[in-house]
Protein backbone atom coordinates (compact mmCIF):
# COMPACT_ATOMS: atom_id res chain seq x y z
CA UNK A 1 0.00 0.00 0.00
CA UNK A 2 1.41 3.42 -0.96
CA UNK A 3 1.62 6.15 1.64
CA UNK A 4 1.17 9.90 1.50
CA UNK A 5 4.41 11.78 0.78
CA UNK A 6 6.07 13.32 3.86
CA UNK A 7 6.65 16.65 2.15
CA UNK A 8 4.63 18.52 -0.46
CA UNK A 9 5.63 21.86 -1.96
CA UNK A 10 2.91 24.49 -2.44
CA UNK A 11 3.38 26.62 -5.55
CA UNK A 12 2.79 29.88 -3.72
CA UNK A 13 4.34 32.19 -1.17
CA UNK A 14 0.90 33.04 0.24
CA UNK A 15 0.86 31.97 3.92
CA UNK A 16 -2.96 31.85 3.91
CA UNK A 17 -3.00 29.18 1.20
CA UNK A 18 -0.28 27.21 3.02
CA UNK A 19 -2.33 27.23 6.25
CA UNK A 20 -5.51 26.25 4.42
CA UNK A 21 -4.04 23.19 2.70
CA UNK A 22 -2.08 22.21 5.83
CA UNK A 23 -5.30 22.31 7.86
CA UNK A 24 -7.04 20.05 5.32
CA UNK A 25 -4.17 17.54 5.54
CA UNK A 26 -3.87 17.82 9.33
CA UNK A 27 -3.12 14.54 11.08
CA UNK A 28 -1.82 12.91 7.90
CA UNK A 29 1.86 13.50 8.65
CA UNK A 30 2.35 15.69 5.58
CA UNK A 31 4.50 18.82 5.78
CA UNK A 32 3.41 21.60 3.39
CA UNK A 33 6.30 23.86 2.37
CA UNK A 34 6.08 27.06 0.32
CA UNK A 35 8.09 27.01 -2.91
CA UNK A 36 9.68 30.28 -1.79
CA UNK A 37 11.46 28.36 0.99
CA UNK A 38 13.34 26.51 -1.75
CA UNK A 39 14.12 29.76 -3.57
CA UNK A 40 11.70 28.83 -6.37
CA UNK A 41 10.36 31.85 -8.27
CA UNK A 42 6.80 32.04 -9.56
CA UNK A 43 6.14 30.31 -12.87
CA UNK A 44 5.15 32.33 -15.93
CA UNK A 45 1.37 31.91 -16.19
CA UNK A 46 1.11 31.54 -19.95
CA UNK A 47 -2.06 29.40 -19.97
CA UNK A 48 -5.39 30.58 -21.34
CA UNK A 49 -7.45 28.70 -18.72
CA UNK A 50 -7.33 28.27 -14.94
CA UNK A 51 -6.59 24.56 -15.46
CA UNK A 52 -3.60 25.28 -17.71
CA UNK A 53 -2.11 27.82 -15.31
CA UNK A 54 -2.65 25.57 -12.30
CA UNK A 55 -0.80 22.73 -14.07
CA UNK A 56 2.02 25.05 -15.21
CA UNK A 57 2.58 26.23 -11.63
CA UNK A 58 2.45 22.72 -10.15
CA UNK A 59 4.86 21.29 -12.76
CA UNK A 60 7.25 24.19 -12.22
CA UNK A 61 7.35 23.67 -8.43
CA UNK A 62 7.70 19.88 -8.71
CA UNK A 63 10.49 20.11 -11.32
CA UNK A 64 12.41 22.70 -9.29
CA UNK A 65 12.21 20.83 -5.98
CA UNK A 66 11.87 17.15 -6.89
CA UNK A 67 8.88 16.96 -4.55
CA UNK A 68 5.15 16.46 -5.16
CA UNK A 69 3.51 19.86 -5.61
CA UNK A 70 0.13 21.52 -5.20
CA UNK A 71 -0.88 24.64 -7.13
CA UNK A 72 -4.09 26.49 -7.78
CA UNK A 73 -5.22 29.14 -10.19
CA UNK A 74 -8.35 31.16 -9.74
CA UNK A 75 -10.22 34.21 -10.86
CA UNK A 76 -13.53 35.91 -11.49
CA UNK A 77 -15.67 35.31 -14.57
CA UNK A 78 -18.51 37.75 -15.29
CA UNK A 79 -21.24 36.46 -17.63
CA UNK A 80 -21.97 39.82 -19.29
CA UNK A 81 -18.26 40.29 -20.03
CA UNK A 82 -17.89 36.95 -21.80
CA UNK A 83 -16.08 35.42 -18.83
CA UNK A 84 -13.68 38.32 -18.26
CA UNK A 85 -11.58 39.12 -16.35
CA UNK A 86 -10.94 35.34 -16.13
CA UNK A 87 -7.27 34.33 -16.04
CA UNK A 88 -6.38 38.04 -16.09
CA UNK A 89 -8.27 38.74 -12.83
CA UNK A 90 -5.15 39.77 -10.89
CA UNK A 91 -4.03 42.17 -13.63
CA UNK A 92 -7.38 43.23 -15.12
CA UNK A 93 -6.59 46.95 -14.93
CA UNK A 94 -2.96 46.44 -16.00
CA UNK A 95 0.14 44.48 -14.90
CA UNK A 96 1.12 46.91 -12.13
CA UNK A 97 -2.39 47.58 -10.81
CA UNK A 98 -3.73 46.66 -7.37
CA UNK A 99 -7.09 45.34 -6.12
CA UNK A 100 -8.58 48.83 -5.94
CA UNK A 101 -7.77 49.56 -9.58
CA UNK A 102 -9.09 46.15 -10.68
CA UNK A 103 -12.36 46.75 -8.83
CA UNK A 104 -12.70 50.21 -10.37
CA UNK A 105 -12.06 48.73 -13.83
CA UNK A 106 -14.72 46.08 -13.28
CA UNK A 107 -17.30 48.63 -12.13
CA UNK A 108 -16.57 50.75 -15.19
CA UNK A 109 -16.90 47.73 -17.51
CA UNK A 110 -20.33 46.96 -16.02
CA UNK A 111 -21.62 50.53 -16.09
CA UNK A 112 -25.27 50.39 -17.20
CA UNK A 113 -25.30 46.57 -17.30
CA UNK A 114 -28.25 44.91 -15.53
CA UNK A 115 -27.16 41.26 -15.78
CA UNK A 116 -24.35 41.12 -13.25
CA UNK A 117 -24.17 37.34 -12.72
CA UNK A 118 -20.64 36.12 -12.03
CA UNK A 119 -18.67 33.26 -10.55
CA UNK A 120 -15.32 32.74 -8.91
CA UNK A 121 -13.49 29.72 -10.36
CA UNK A 122 -10.56 27.78 -8.93
CA UNK A 123 -8.65 24.81 -10.33
CA UNK A 124 -6.27 23.01 -7.95
CA UNK A 125 -3.64 20.52 -9.13
CA UNK A 126 -1.53 17.94 -7.29
CA UNK A 127 1.38 16.56 -9.28
CA UNK A 128 4.10 13.99 -8.64
CA UNK A 129 7.66 14.59 -9.89
CA UNK A 130 6.87 11.76 -12.38
CA UNK A 131 4.21 13.97 -13.95
CA UNK A 132 1.18 12.05 -12.67
CA UNK A 133 -1.48 14.59 -11.67
CA UNK A 134 -4.91 14.90 -10.08
CA UNK A 135 -7.09 17.96 -10.60
CA UNK A 136 -10.11 19.44 -8.80
CA UNK A 137 -12.31 22.46 -9.47
CA UNK A 138 -14.47 24.75 -7.39
CA UNK A 139 -17.08 27.29 -8.55
CA UNK A 140 -18.73 29.96 -6.38
CA UNK A 141 -21.66 31.73 -8.06
CA UNK A 142 -22.94 35.18 -7.19
CA UNK A 143 -23.24 38.61 -8.78
CA UNK A 144 -21.38 41.90 -8.98
CA UNK A 145 -22.56 44.77 -6.79
CA UNK A 146 -22.77 48.38 -7.97
CA UNK A 147 -20.44 49.53 -5.20
CA UNK A 148 -18.03 47.99 -2.71
CA UNK A 149 -19.39 46.47 0.51
CA UNK A 150 -17.27 45.31 3.44
CA UNK A 151 -13.56 45.55 4.17
CA UNK A 152 -12.60 41.88 4.62
CA UNK A 153 -11.05 39.51 2.13
CA UNK A 154 -9.09 40.69 -0.90
CA UNK A 155 -9.35 41.00 -4.66
CA UNK A 156 -12.93 41.31 -5.88
CA UNK A 157 -14.48 40.27 -2.53
CA UNK A 158 -16.02 43.72 -1.83
CA UNK A 159 -17.94 43.56 -5.15
CA UNK A 160 -18.94 39.88 -5.08
CA UNK A 161 -22.47 39.46 -3.71
CA UNK A 162 -23.29 36.08 -2.14
CA UNK A 163 -27.08 35.53 -2.52
CA UNK A 164 -27.34 32.86 0.20
CA UNK A 165 -25.78 35.20 2.74
CA UNK A 166 -27.27 38.51 1.58
CA UNK A 167 -23.89 40.23 1.72
CA UNK A 168 -20.61 40.59 -0.11
CA UNK A 169 -17.79 38.08 0.19
CA UNK A 170 -15.83 40.81 1.99
CA UNK A 171 -18.48 40.86 4.74
CA UNK A 172 -18.27 37.14 5.51
CA UNK A 173 -16.23 35.85 8.49
CA UNK A 174 -13.03 34.18 7.17
CA UNK A 175 -14.09 30.66 8.19
CA UNK A 176 -17.47 31.05 6.46
CA UNK A 177 -15.82 32.43 3.34
CA UNK A 178 -13.35 29.50 3.23
CA UNK A 179 -16.20 27.04 3.66
CA UNK A 180 -18.11 28.45 0.69
CA UNK A 181 -15.39 29.77 -1.59
CA UNK A 182 -14.20 28.41 -4.91
CA UNK A 183 -10.72 27.85 -3.49
CA UNK A 184 -12.02 26.08 -0.39
CA UNK A 185 -14.17 23.80 -2.59
CA UNK A 186 -11.31 22.99 -4.96
CA UNK A 187 -8.76 22.30 -2.23
CA UNK A 188 -11.13 20.09 -0.24
CA UNK A 189 -11.91 18.06 -3.38
CA UNK A 190 -8.20 17.85 -4.19
CA UNK A 191 -7.31 16.60 -0.71
CA UNK A 192 -9.99 13.92 -1.00
CA UNK A 193 -8.57 12.82 -4.37
CA UNK A 194 -5.06 12.69 -2.86
CA UNK A 195 -6.36 10.59 0.05
CA UNK A 196 -8.04 8.20 -2.39
CA UNK A 197 -4.86 7.99 -4.47
CA UNK A 198 -2.86 6.87 -1.43
CA UNK A 199 -5.58 4.81 0.25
Amino acid sequence: MSTLPKKVVMATGNPGKIREIARLLDGRGVEIIAQSEFGVADADETGTTFAENSLIKARHAAAATGLPAIADDSGLAVDALGGAPGVYSARYAGPECDDEANNDHLLAALEGVDDRAAAFHCVATYIEPTGEAVVAEGVWRGSILHARQGDGGFGYDPLFFVPDCGCSSAELPPEEKNRRSHRGQALRKLVELIRQKYA
